[in-house]
């Protein structure tokens, strides 16, 4: 299936990605990992419920963390022009026959959840508390000194599906991984606020959220956090990297949190905010498409993901197989 091509003019505005919850099992040891070590800044704590931003960040949170019996996520959560775009948003999911329902959520305003084709929790609001900035107060910098939520990852059963629902609210695709056998899209990254994605989609059992990721401004910063890392307990904690990517040319670092939540560390990629900007092909048997320096990835990064509370991850319809690291 080729890539369809962009909906420049979709029926609601999205800005770009939020925020997501994440349910940890032990909120002491998790705002030890995001705060302590990565350099998150905490904007809310109580006895079940952790709030976090980044340093470029003006909004209440990027990521809320949630006490719960086991490690799940709620929602990839996004940010929309207006009050209009929700109902916009509302009535075009109502019409793909996605199921509409307003939720409320603390720190925001009027909130709209519904889902993907697949089942994948999707939420969009307008207005969230707004916070004094902070981006220059240096003495906060430590950790990773991480500057802003920069994209989700999700597990899609099927890519090609996944693609063509969200090319229709408007992400545009940057690259995708293609599967020469079966002319089947192995992955995509898309995005809506001018980078390389807000929202990429890997083939496997799904939909399960693969990672989040945060933008740091140096590749040095990522090195500064493994020296950091090795030296207070989370040498474990390393899942891959430090390396560059050949899609987006993004400087990586993927980590694990104490509930085995991934976060990937990220730096360096481009703009893409032309809208007759070309999508880069990928062949999914090439070494560099993962790591320019043809190193693959570690099976854990293919098949480990964390589970959407509720909701039962279907198994790929795809079979072709990614180099894997031995």
């Amino acid at each position: 299936m080729p890539v369809p091509a962009p909906n420049l003019y979709p029926a609601f505005n999205t800005i770009r990605l939020s925020h997501v919850e994440l349910h940890v099992t032990d909120l002491d040891a998790s705002r030890a990992f995001y705060v302590d070590m990565l350099g998150l800044q905490v904007t809310h704590q109580d006895s079940e419920m952790l709030t976090l931003r980044a340093m470029e960040e003006r909004g209440h949170h990027c990521l809320v963390l949630r006490r719960a019996d086991a490690p799940a996520a709620t929602a990839v959560v996004f940010k929309v022009w207006s009050e209009a775009d929700l109902d916009h948003a509302a009535d075009w999911l109502a019409r793909q026959g996605r199921p509409v329902s307003w939720v409320d959520r603390p720190f925001q305003g009027r909130t709209l959840a519904s889902s993907d084709p697949h089942g994948l929790p999707i939420e969009f609001y307008h207005e969230m508390e707004r916070l004094p900035p902070i981006h220059q107060q240096y003495a906060l910098y430590h950790g990773v000194r991480p500057l802003r939520i920069d994209h989700f990852n999700c597990f899609s059963p099927d890519v090609d599906a996944s693609v063509a629902f969200w090319n229709d609210m408007g992400f545009r695709v940057t690259e995708y991984t293609e599967d020469a056998e079966t002319k089947k899209l192995w992955a995509a990254w898309m995005h809506r606020k001018g980078g390389v994605h807000d929202m990429a989609f890997t083939n496997g059992l799904g939909p399960r959220l693969h990672h989040i990721a945060f933008w740091t401004a140096h590749p040095m910063n990522i090195i500064d956090l493994l020296d950091l890392m090795s030296t207070t307990g989370y040498v474990g904690s390393i899942e891959r990297g430090p390396g560059r990517h050949g899609i987006s040319n993004a400087f990586f670092l993927y980590i694990r949190d104490p509930d085995g939540h991934r976060t990937e560390i990220y730096a360096s990629d481009y703009q893409t905010v032309d809208p007759d900007h070309e999508p880069i092909h990928w062949d999914l048997k090439d070494p560099q498409r993962q790591t320019l320096w043809g190193a693959p990835a570690p099976r854990s990064w293919f098949e480990e993901g964390t589970l959407f509370t509720g909701l039962a991850p279907q198994p790929s319809r795809l079979a072709a197989q990614p180099i894997v690291a031995p």
